[in-house]
């Protein structure tokens, strides 16, 4: 059965467009014309719109192109206006934070201050799209947990370029603007404050993360190799023995004692993936405020060896005497 082991739909069904159900307290209606596109058929579905936005899209669009051209042009005025190094250098590019001795205070523009700029406008443009999401729920007579799910991701977003910044009094603390910029950072942070790996809130968000990647394998290979018996309708399968559905839980039931029902998969799989994020925040947010080396808070509580003494103990020259204090 090669055709269920690419990533690629083998079969497209296609039909009449469809421009989705009546909307409810819409205040704007949706856009432009449904149509059919043999690559996004390849992926899911071959119907590509009608798109609604709303104000509420509208005006998060708005923000977030503000904050990429600004983000962008101030990486382009750092190699000289020079697209060719602009495209060689993108991924080394950065929009810097202001100085630490800034403090919470607004910069100029070229010290910090655009990317104060940029980060309002991406943040307004975030907070505006999980307010759209959530209302387009609701007006579909879903629930809201897509909307939570995504709240849970910018919730770390606003600890890393807000919440934790404004507790440790400076903007300096907040991550850059940039692929490698932003990976230094993180392992400058890591370092700075006695080695991340030794958070037990970091822990736990490695471990949510590893068990997301697990659990929607194991499901993604579960609904592949039963799609021959239709397993991919779940409704249906739900209400017929001896089909896809009960196939696949007695393999799980027969290859590891328990298995996980139709509903409660998607439900473990929400959880490990909202978790992540959350507690990863929570780490973060703890770090530097609460506690300065997570190292020696291991050793303290047990949970990491201290270092053997190989070498003498070093004595802070302040200290010595004879030394005015």
């Amino acid at each position: 059965m090669a055709e269920y082991q690419n990533l690629f739909t083998a079969v497209q069904v296609t039909g009449p467009l469809h421009h989705g159900i009546e909307q409810k307290n819409a205040l704007s209606p949706r856009t432009g014309e449904p149509w059919l596109l043999h690559l996004a058929g390849r992926l899911g579905n071959a119907q590509i719109g009608p798109i609604y936005l709303g104000g509420l899209g509208i005006m998060s669009i708005m923000f977030g192109t503000f904050a990429f051209v600004i983000i962008g042009m101030n990486m382009l005025a750092s190699v000289h206006w020079d697209p060719v190094q602009f495209v060689r250098q993108l991924f080394w590019l950065s929009l810097d934070p202001p100085a630490p001795g800034n403090g919470l205070g607004l910069a100029p523009l070229n010290q910090g201050g655009w990317w104060q700029i940029a980060g309002m406008c991406l943040t307004v443009s975030i907070l505006l799209w999980w307010a759209n999401v959530y209302r387009r729920a609701r007006a579909l007579g879903m629930g809201t947990h897509i909307a939570w799910a995504f709240a849970a991701a910018i919730w770390l977003f606003l600890v890393l370029g807000l919440i934790r910044p404004v507790l440790m009094g400076s903007w300096g603390e907040a991550v850059p603007f940039g692929i490698f910029p932003h990976l230094d950072w993180t392992a400058a942070f890591s370092l700075r404050y006695g080695n991340l790996f030794y958070n037990p809130f970091h822990a736990l968000s490695i471990a949510f993360l590893y068990g997301s990647a697990l659990l929607f394998a194991m499901h993604g290979a579960t609904i592949l190799a039963v799609g021959r018996y239709g397993g991919e309708r779940e409704i249906e399968q739900i209400y017929d023995r001896g089909t896809a559905s009960e196939r696949a839980a007695l393999f799980w039931r027969w290859t590891m004692g328990f298995n996980a029902t139709m509903e409660s998969i998607h439900r473990w799989a929400w959880w490990f993936a909202v978790l992540c994020p959350l507690t990863g925040g929570i780490g973060i947010l703890l770090t530097g405020t609460v506690v300065d080396n997570w190292y020696l808070w291991a050793v303290k509580h047990g949970v990491a060896p201290p270092y053997p003494d190989v070498f003498p103990a070093v004595i802070d020259p302040a200290l010595s005497a004879g030394v005015k204090p």
